[in-house]
């Protein structure tokens, strides 16, 4: 629960002062998807083109935030909840700053990518459904995660006893399957600049 004597506190520089000074407009790359749909390859690849472009960015990769911010929580439906949430608020701080987060999660459940769409502008937020089939990402199994739960050896494993709710209206989709990282790239640079995100 908040204490009522919490209060938030307005700054002189503005999430718009900030974007102009990076002369981009801050957004939320959500890429959502099964394991090993190629969320974290495909955001890596981007971060690397908008640098190389001059833009302002900042990857959130699913596995990295769980070795620190999130270390605490498990992989029960309730805890997969809160680690959304977090990261949710997380990539809304880092908006206000001026920045483009790419965000790499399964984030499985539609309800929780609402909400991180809901904290944000409507424009701010871009979800990027990898939309890679579960047969090729358990033929691919770079961590044997697929193989390990299907052992039985991990339980809520996303995809094998665990559902995935595949997104409703996604501004942008994605196959590693039918299309290389570079052409994922480019599908994307192309939104952003189609949606002045990012100027030529």
């Amino acid at each position: 629960m908040k204490d009522d004597n919490v209060v938030w506190h307005s700054h002189e520089v503005t999430k718009q002062s900030r974007a102009q000074q990076k002369k981009q407009k801050p957004c939320i790359l959500w890429f959502t998807g099964l394991s090993a749909s190629g969320k974290s390859t495909v955001a890596d690849a981007l971060e690397q083109k908008l640098f190389e472009m001059g833009h302002h960015t900042y990857l959130l990769d699913g596995d990295n935030v769980r070795h620190g911010l999130n270390k605490d929580l498990g992989f029960s439906d309730r805890e997969r909840v809160e680690n959304i949430r977090r990261i949710g608020e997380t990539a809304k701080l880092f908006t206000d700053a001026g920045l483009i987060v790419l965000s790499a999660f399964i984030s499985p459940f539609r309800s929780d990518r609402q909400m991180v769409r809901s904290l944000v502008e409507k424009t701010e937020f871009v979800e990027i459904y990898m939309s890679t089939p579960l047969r090729v990402c358990e033929n691919r199994d770079p961590k044997g995660l697929y193989k390990k739960a299907r052992d039985g050896q991990i339980k809520n494993f996303t995809g094998i006893d665990s559902e995935y709710e595949v997104p409703v209206s996604p501004e942008i989709t994605l196959n590693t399957d039918e299309s290389d990282v570079n052409e994922c790239v480019n599908n994307i640079i192309d939104f952003l600049k189609s949606n002045e995100i990012i100027k030529e």
